[in-house]
């Protein structure tokens, strides 16, 4: 295990309920990215990391769904990426290296956003180490714009960027209720768009295979999710992610990210906070991004 570059995170301020700083000895490394310098709606996104994890205080360890408690394991807060305020292509590179640095660690990313843009940066250092990575979507938009406000690393062109640093082109995109004509007519000609109903069918095929999932959490309904940076109506509630979360029982989940959450959503956060919470169940009941947190490691390099 190497050194953790200081140059790369910020470790002052609140670390998530009973993670470390010290990564000796853990699986994951989360860190947060507050970025969200492409918004195009409600800005605070890049508030949301640090609010996340003063919220988690205020929150019970244990989650009786998954039969698991945070206590159990051992997972490091890393801190935030050091990031420049302005232009979005030097927070990607950032996001990238700070990426590698923990994949070096031996641990597996758990990102905390911010805007989606940031994901590019986390996927294409992931897509390094594992050329077959396939990228699973949680999300109420699309992101397939080429560009979006004179920017090509808009948040509205999230996916977009993510399929040209993926290797395997392999890109899940589900329950996508928000785009352009065209971008649905990708969906379809792709087969990218995939219904809850589909869901453990695609999943079968991929069986074994990297996986990284990337939630933006306008995927759940404004009624449970109020605090978001773009939310969208018809969207999906708790009970539909606890359903997820055991069609990916047993999937081989490399990484993960959390993005758009609102500083000043208290439930946002409460919700959130609930969505990682699974991501640390060490025991049999393996769910979704628990497997993020209990599963060994094995790098390419």
């Amino acid at each position: 295990m190497t050194a953790l570059p200081e140059e790369l995170f910020n470790r002052d301020g609140a670390i998530y309920m009973g993670a470390q700083r010290d990564p000796a000895g853990c699986q994951v490394g989360l860190f947060g990215v507050p970025y969200d310098g492409t918004t195009s709606f409600r800005p605070g996104t890049r508030f949301g990391p640090a609010a996340i994890r003063q919220v988690s205080d205020g929150l019970e360890t244990y989650d009786p769904q998954l039969d698991a408690d945070l206590e159990d394991i051992a997972f490091a807060d890393l801190g935030a990426v050091e990031i420049s305020f302005g232009a979005p292509e030097p927070v990607v590179e950032a996001v990238r290296q700070a990426t590698n640095a923990v994949l070096d660690l031996g641990l597996k990313p758990l990102m905390l956003g911010g805007e989606h843009s940031i994901s590019s940066g986390a996927v294409a250092a992931v897509a390094e180490r594992y050329p077959d990575l396939v990228l699973l979507q949680l999300d109420a938009h699309a992101d397939l714009r080429e560009s979006w406000l004179g920017g090509r690393h808009s948040h509205a062109c999230a996916m977009r960027r993510c399929l040209e640093v993926l290797p395997s082109g392999e890109l899940l995109q589900l329950a996508i209720r928000s785009g352009t004509k065209q971008e649905f007519q990708e969906l379809q000609r792709e087969q990218r768009l995939v219904g809850m109903q589909q869901l453990a069918t695609r999943l079968q095929a991929i069986q074994g295979r990297p996986l990284y999932l990337t939630v933006d959490l306008d995927w759940f309904d404004p009624s449970v999710m109020p605090g978001t940076g773009t939310p969208e109506p018809g969207g999906y509630l708790w009970a539909d992610f606890a359903e997820l979360t055991a069609l990916l029982q047993g999937q081989n989940l490399v990484a993960a990210d959390v993005v758009k959450s609102l500083f000043h959503s208290f439930t946002a956060h409460q919700i959130e906070d609930k969505v990682l919470l699974p991501s640390s169940d060490p025991v049999a009941r393996l769910k979704a991004i628990s497997d993020l947190l209990s599963t060994p490691t094995t790098l390419r390099n």
